[in-house]
């Protein structure tokens, strides 16, 4: 049994304690993960964070939860493993040095390809170790010898295994199709990058003359400067209307180019003139199309989003400029039928937020059914569980309807696709890099320019972090991993993309349950985000309150897949519940000084020391049951309730006599002993909620072992188990509440004494409350308690009814009825007033047609609370008669 003998501040110092206990905690290897075969494993990947960024909420609160769990099992005796690692992100950080670079008048360009990315490396080898750095300030336990990046030589390895392997048995290929295009980034992005967002804009119906001169077709779009691309207009085969006139030619407006009118089930004859203009070149459905019919692509708008020499006297204008113009000379020359207003869904980049521009282009693609399909059956047949099991049909519903995902993007920054060519026409896919091309021998070969999406690699990180493709002891002893923890938001970009590339590479599904957490809004509920400038800087947050209080606030009120609200008062309310578990501790400390680490026979404990037994035993229970459910939130709200009520207000005050000896020394030692073993629990039991703070209490307490974090999880103690009495405590504070409450309702000053009646209605109950007696006088400042079986009240006395027991304390030399009669008429005419004011405010209706709906709430929120005091205050005067 240990003790630290220093003693412990009279004030909690966060900043102090969290530096000293983290760098003991991590130099002193407790955070490793070593393969241990006898151990039974449990391990987490940190989702990886963008190397060159920095701590943000979101980041806080999923690695809170992780570290929660991983200090939870690595104190069940799990042989714990947490990796860490970060992400390359391959267009965020190109972004971030095209612009660092562009500030000094200088682009990628300038530099050249091998100059620029060894820029790019030199800014990841400044920014990249300060969201670690920033990570190790809120207490993450993870295995830091085992830190990985995305881009590492042992990754590097593995996406191109994964990429040669996919490509061999046909499911990796190359060809021309429809992309995403971002004008701004330069790239491509995936399907699932594409943010939509419902825009106000216009709807132009535009006349589609005949070439042969008898008559037109008007056609609609949202994007009129596409027109000029156009290739055809199509109708629905069976659509009467325009029967005869397929096969046609009609003239294209402005460019006087004859397209055809060609007839394609596509069309839908119901919406708008039941006509389609056909832009094979820009739009995916008219790509479609223009393929079932032969169409010719012409490309109209460049990656840069301006027009091409294809648009003719439109060339070189930007898209918005040649739209304006294309209008105005529509208008002018009679094409133009009708404008009207109409809001549609418009594709914008993830990462800039730019207008997508749909292109075809030669890119490389990953072919999804193949994949798709064991990833769903894994979730199905439950090798792999959603939590909150609804995300189970999010999950299932993207990947039953996916399309092939395009892997390639026109960066410099990321896995260089290991595809070479040679001038022969021969493609080489290779594990290493070719020297010569085995079809002619030419060894002046070219590699493809374009690298990999960022989440490729992400896809493999559960078992690329573990060593594969290597058969290592890591993968063999921590894979499949226990737990992923991450965002709703990342469902698709991620989770579904570990399913199936684990499932095709890594002999298992991934993880065996998926922990899915919400987002942390701001305190009106709204995205926190740099446009409303409502973002909080979690370094901030710990540097004035502690890690600790940042990750309780963020856990209490969590529940699995729902937002939580960001609210500044939380944040003072749990550094409060920080000041009184210490206080509570020195309290405690200062009365172990010379003793109370022997287990007393259980025959001496009182009954408050049985009580407060009972209920750590079922806080153990609860919040053991809540964390094996995902339910942090319920978890720590049931600490806090045990630490703040039940531990620090009721049984602390309860056994204060005991410990100033007015009882005998061997109830003193009694006392010493369960306050010292429930405290050293319950600061087992919050430690990995808040491991700061519970480390620095626990050095002072009697102790066994070196640190908090490797001490054992509190388990029940079975002969500690004792409900009946808790239920008998549970009438005793409420009539301790009870005698308190009409103290207050009687003016009673605060330092008098008061006698107090207890009417039982069962025998049993009256002998408890005789043994219960001496409570009343602690905690509700009783001078005398009187307990009887079916007695009657005193007279002139204040009363309350509770659930077998009725209260009763006489008032007589306790308060001048007099005075105290004319002093609840007084309040109770004034809160009439209230009440009457607040009604006719309430019944105007022009007061409830203009207010705002909250001021209105308010009100009557108000008149509530008036009409609960004034009948408060009135059945106060009918007890003084």
């Amino acid at each position: 049994m240990q003790t630290e003998k220093t003693n412990i501040s009279p004030k909690y110092n966060p900043a102090e304690v969290e530096k000293k206990w983290y760098d003991i905690w991590e130099k002193s290897g407790y955070f490793r993960g070593d393969v241990q075969p006898d151990r039974e494993p449990y391990s987490i990947v940190m989702p990886p964070p963008n190397v060159t960024g920095q701590l943000h909420l979101g980041h806080a609160m999923d690695n809170t939860l992780q570290d929660i769990l991983i200090r939870w099992k690595r104190m069940q005796g799990y042989n714990a493993l947490w990796v860490p690692g970060t992400d390359h992100a391959g267009i965020a950080t190109q972004a971030r040095v095209e612009e660092h670079l562009a500030a000094e008048g200088i682009s990628k360009y300038d530099l050249g390809r091998e100059a620029f990315l060894e820029k790019v490396w030199e800014w990841k080898d400044t920014y990249g170790k300060r969201i670690t750095s920033q990570l190790r300030l809120l207490g993450a336990s993870c295995d830091w010898e085992r830190e990985r990046f995305t881009m590492d030589e042992g990754c590097s390895l593995a996406v191109r295994e994964a990429f040669v392997s996919l490509f061999e048995k046909g499911l990796i290929y190359r060809g021309e199709y429809m992309i995403n295009w971002c004008p701004k980034c330069q790239t491509t992005i995936s399907d699932i990058e594409v943010e939509f967002a419902e825009l106000d804009s216009h709807l132009w119906h535009i006349r589609y003359p005949l070439a042969d001169g008898t008559g037109a077709i008007s056609v609609a779009t949202t994007r009129p400067e596409t027109m000029l691309g156009d290739t055809a207009v199509a109708v629905h085969p069976e659509d009467e209307r325009y029967r005869d006139l397929i096969g046609k030619e009609l003239i294209l407006p402005v460019m006087n180019r004859r397209i055809p009118v060609i007839a394609d089930a596509y069309v839908d004859p119901a919406f708008g003139s039941g006509a389609v203009k056909i832009t094979p070149a820009h739009d995916p459905n008219d790509l479609e199309i223009g393929e079932r019919h032969g169409l010719e692509h012409v490309v109209v708008i460049n990656k840069d989003a301006v027009m091409t020499e294809e648009a003719g006297k439109f060339a070189g204008l930007d898209r918005y400029q040649c739209r304006e113009l294309l209008v105005e000379e529509l208008q002018r020359d009679g094409f133009l039928i009708r404008v009207e207003d109409y809001s549609h869904s418009v594709g914008h980049c993830y990462r800039c937020d730019t207008v997508i521009e749909p292109l075809t282009s030669k890119q490389w693609f990953v072919k999804m059914q193949p994949l798709a399909q064991p990833a769903i059956r894994a979730v199905e047949e439950g090798r792999t569980r959603f939590v909150p099991s609804r995300f189970t049909k999010v999950y299932s519903g993207w990947l039953e309807n996916i399309r092939d995902w395009c892997i390639s993007r026109q960066l410099w920054w990321g896995h260089r696709i290991p595809v070479w060519y040679c001038k022969c026409g021969e493609m080489i896919c290779s594990r290493q890099d070719p020297t010569s091309c085995p079809a002619c021998g030419n060894d002046e070969l070219l590699q493809d320019p374009d690298v990999l999406d960022t989440w490729f690699s992400s896809g493999l990180w559960p078992f690329e972090v573990l060593g594969w493709p290597e058969k290592t002891e890591e993968l063999a002893h921590f894979y499949p991993t226990s737990v992923l923890v991450t965002g709703r938001d990342i469902i698709f970009f991620w989770v579904a993309r570990m399913m199936f590339m684990a499932l095709e590479f890594g002999g298992d599904v991934p993880f065996r349950d998926v922990f899915i957490h919400g987002l942390i809004l701001d305190a009106q509920g709204r995205k926190m985000s740099k446009s409303l400038g409502n973002g909080v800087d979690p370094i901030e947050v710990i540097d004035q309150y502690g890690a600790d209080t940042l990750r309780f606030m963020m856990v209490t009120g969590n529940t699995p897949g729902n937002d939580l609200k960001f609210q500044k008062d939380r944040l003072e309310g749990i550094r409060n519940f920080t000041n009184k578990i210490w206080n509570a501790s020195r309290f405690l400390l200062m009365n172990l000084e010379d003793g109370g680490t022997t287990a007393p026979d259980p025959s001496v404990y009182e009954m408050e020391d049985r009580w407060i037994l009972d209920r750590y035993n079922e806080t153990i229970r609860s919040v053991t049951g809540s964390l094996e459910r995902y339910e942090l939130g319920d978890a720590a709200q049931t600490i806090y309730d045990f630490v703040w009520s039940t531990f620090c207000d009721w049984y602390i005050e309860m056994v204060k006599p005991r410990l100033y000896g007015k009882r005998s020394e061997e109830s003193r030692q009694a006392a010493r002993f369960v306050l010292g073993r429930v405290l050293t629990g319950t600061m087992a039991l919050l430690h990995p909620f808040m491991p700061f703070i519970t480390e620095e209490i626990w050095q002072h307490l009697p102790h066994q072992g070196d640190t908090i974090m490797l001490s054992q999880w509190p388990e029940p103690v079975e002969e500690w188990s004792d409900p009946a009495l808790s239920r008998d405590m549970d009438l005793v504070m409420d009539i301790v509440r009870g005698v308190r409450n009409i103290r207050a309702e009687m003016n009673v000053p605060v330092g008098r004494k008061v006698a107090v009646v207890l009417l039982a209605e069962e025998e049993a109950t009256a002998g408890m409350l005789e043994e219960a007696s001496v409570y009343l006088e602690i905690l509700a400042g009783a001078s005398s308690v009187a307990v009887s079986h079916g007695g009657e009240k005193p007279d002139r006395a204040a009363s309350q009814v509770l659930s077998g027991v009725t209260i009763a304390m006489p008032l007589e030399g306790m308060i001048d009825f007099d005075v105290e009669r004319k002093r609840l008429a007084r309040e109770l005419e004034k809160l009439g007033g209230e009440v009457a004011r607040l009604e006719k405010k309430l019944n105007n209706d022009g007061f409830l047609a203009k207010a705002p709906a909250a001021v209105v709430e308010g009100e009557k929120k108000k008149l509530s609370d008036y009409r609960a005091k004034r009948d408060a205050v009135r059945a106060g005067l009918e007890k003084l008669g």
